[in-house]
């Protein structure tokens, strides 16, 4: 149809038009596309949990009892054991009273902000907050207020100016997909005991890569659950597997059961997802040690190599490691580069990052040799001159 011909051809003549890339491998440190081998840098498999024996071997036993397709929704016949079993286990591990599964970290967050805030509440949201986030305040219905990114002044400045409003939540990302930085916790669930606000926090990219035994933010700061923290966070990046969950209170709980619609009218999880999900926070809680080591190492090497060269890598603290380059055109130009050199590391454009603001985005694993990690300094080494 001619709106979507026209339409495309201004993604096109604007540097913005995108393709999908098939893997042909599976998802490690090196992927196979078109037959080519290539330096992965671009995956959220942080610990490189989607290949480890354990997990596979936990979904393979689960397929052969329950089947696949979990059937229907968790509230009529879609909730089977390792449901179960998984909530409880997410629950020991970040140390609260109950967790909740949704099918995805979009899904997770468009069903559990609208639920606990709604049109009589106001949110308070960073300005870099993912995009799952944003799209949960619109549907929530919410007031809005959004605050500099981890200034907790600005924050502080707009709680004062809200003193008549009733519920208040405050949503955040711990750490930043697109930056690498950390969200400043302590201080806000400071604000959160003074104001009488309730903290939302997207541990997607810190759960499993970021406090002493991997828990995520709070662990990061030496902070323990509260009833003002509403946890949420995905088994797909570090945990190597897929879905979300949320993880509270018991009553946090019963209300997203009764509220939450992206969780009320999913079909669940498939039982073999669950299983594996389950195994793989064990070895995180257990095993994970040497490579959550190895993976700050790696992050170490290439973020000072980066740095040595005279990237801006804005503030990342992280293992996202973003490259600032400015336009559209020479983001497209350096990853392009980079996939010449066999480096698959694609260039991040509006509307995901703003206007002037596109970058490469490195992601280190712990399964990085490195050999990668110095082969990409040196290709851009050579950019740079």
């Amino acid at each position: 149809m001619k709106w979507f011909e026209d339409e495309l051809k201004e993604l096109s003549k604007n540097n913005l038009l995108r393709k999908l890339t098939c893997i042909e491998s599976s998802s490690d440190s090196k992927i196979s596309v078109t037959g080519q081998s290539y330096v992965n840098f671009s995956s959220n498999d942080y610990l490189n949990l989607s290949c480890h024996p354990s997990v596979i071997k936990a979904a393979i036993k689960a397929l052969k009892e329950y089947g696949f397709g979990a059937g229907a929704s968790r509230l009529l016949s879609g909730t089977w054991q390792p449901h179960i079993t998984l909530e409880q286990r997410i629950a020991r591990f970040k140390k609260t009273e109950a967790a909740l599964v949704f099918n995805t970290g979009y899904a997770a967050n468009t069903g559990i902000i609208p639920a606990v805030a709604g049109r009589d509440a106001l949110i308070l949201s960073d300005e870099l907050n993912h995009a799952s986030i944003v799209d949960g305040i619109r549907l929530s219905k919410a007031g809005l207020k959004i605050f500099r990114h981890r200034d907790v002044n600005h924050l502080e400045t707009l709680l004062k100016k809200s003193k008549t409003v009733g519920r208040r939540l405050i949503v955040t990302d711990t750490v930043f997909s697109m930056d690498g930085d950390i969200a400043p916790l302590k201080e806000m669930l400071f604000l959160c005991g003074k104001y009488g606000a309730l903290l939302m926090l997207d541990d997607a990219h810190a759960t499993g890569v970021t406090g002493q035994t991997g828990r995520g933010g709070l662990e990061h700061f030496g902070l323990a659950d509260s009833e003002r923290v509403i946890q949420m966070g995905t088994f797909s990046k570090a945990l190597g597997c897929f879905g979300a969950f949320v993880a509270g209170s018991g009553e946090l709980k019963k209300i997203l059961i009764n509220k939450a619609r992206s969780f009320i009218y999913s079909t669940s999880l498939p039982p073999a997802v669950a299983e594996a999900c389950t195994r793989a926070i064990d070895i995180v809680e257990f095993k994970s040690a040497q490579r959550r080591e190895r993976l700050w190492k790696n992050r170490k090497r290439l973020y000072e190599g980066l740095v040595s060269l005279g990237y801006d890598t804005l503030d990342s603290e992280t293992p996202v490691i973003p490259v600032l380059v400015g336009d559209v055109k020479h983001a497209l130009k350096m990853s392009k580069q980079l996939v010449r050199e066999k480096i698959f590391a694609p260039a991040i454009r509006p509307p995901t990052v703003p206007e002037g603001r596109c970058r490469i985005r490195f992601s280190v694993t712990a399964a990085h040799a490195n050999e990668d990690i110095d082969r990409v300094l040196d290709i851009l080494k050579k950019f740079k001159s």
